[in-house]
């Protein structure tokens, strides 16, 4: 089986202990090696089931396998972008933007301040498990504040994201037990937005 055709659990870059005390060490270790690792174990084992049925020309529940494969894929691919999001407070973690992204933000918020007042709420505001996400669209050339929805639901399709922030209480509960606006709040200082700014540099270059 060629392994490339599957997906892997990409290594973070930085340590476990690099983004305390906002993220534990045990927080993190726990959300990178189990959760994250959950959806490329779900994932795979759906695209081996279509290679298996398809091999043998067997029929599958094409509703029930699509609906879980959207959810692994979606999970894999915006914990991916989570972690490049991130890095250690002081060490490029923290602050506020600048360039392009800053000129962006503040164009359609006015101030960095209100985009992120209004991310905050986004990002508290998701009902049960979900995200909230910085995203782009080349239509209107605006940024945009979608809410995610487990890691699939309410999004928008062919829309850029630039910024993704994981409200599932996985992601915190170690931490901040279920204050999750706590959490919120601490992910401010350990945004790297260096990094969103060259996703938003490359989205504009295609």
């Amino acid at each position: 089986m060629d392994a490339s055709k599957f997906y892997s659990l990409p290594k973070l870059p930085y340590d476990y202990k690099a983004l305390a005390p906002y993220i534990s060490e045990e927080q993190l270790t726990l959300h990178h090696t189990k959760h994250h690792n959950a959806y490329v174990t779900g994932a795979n084992a759906l695209l081996q089931k279509f290679d298996a049925a398809r091999k043998d020309n067997a029929d599958l529940d094409m509703k029930s396998a699509l609906k879980e494969l959207s959810f692994h894929v979606g999970g894999f691919r915006l914990h991916n972008l989570f972690w490049q999001n991130l890095a250690p407070a002081g060490k490029g973690g923290g602050g506020a933007p600048k360039g392009d992204l800053a000129k962006a933000l503040d164009g359609e918020f006015g101030t960095f301040a209100r985009f992120r007042k209004e991310f905050t709420q986004a990002a508290t505001g998701v009902e049960g498990s979900g995200w909230a996400a910085l995203s782009y669209c080349r239509t209107t050339s605006r940024p945009i504040i979608m809410q995610i929805e487990k890691h699939n639901v309410n999004v928008i399709p062919g829309f850029t994201n630039l910024l993704v922030l994981d409200v599932w209480e996985h992601a915190y509960y170690l931490d901040y037990k279920n204050d999750r606006a706590k959490f919120v709040e601490a992910f401010w200082n350990i945004v790297n937005w260096d990094e969103v700014n060259k996703r938003l540099a490359a989205f504009l270059k295609k």
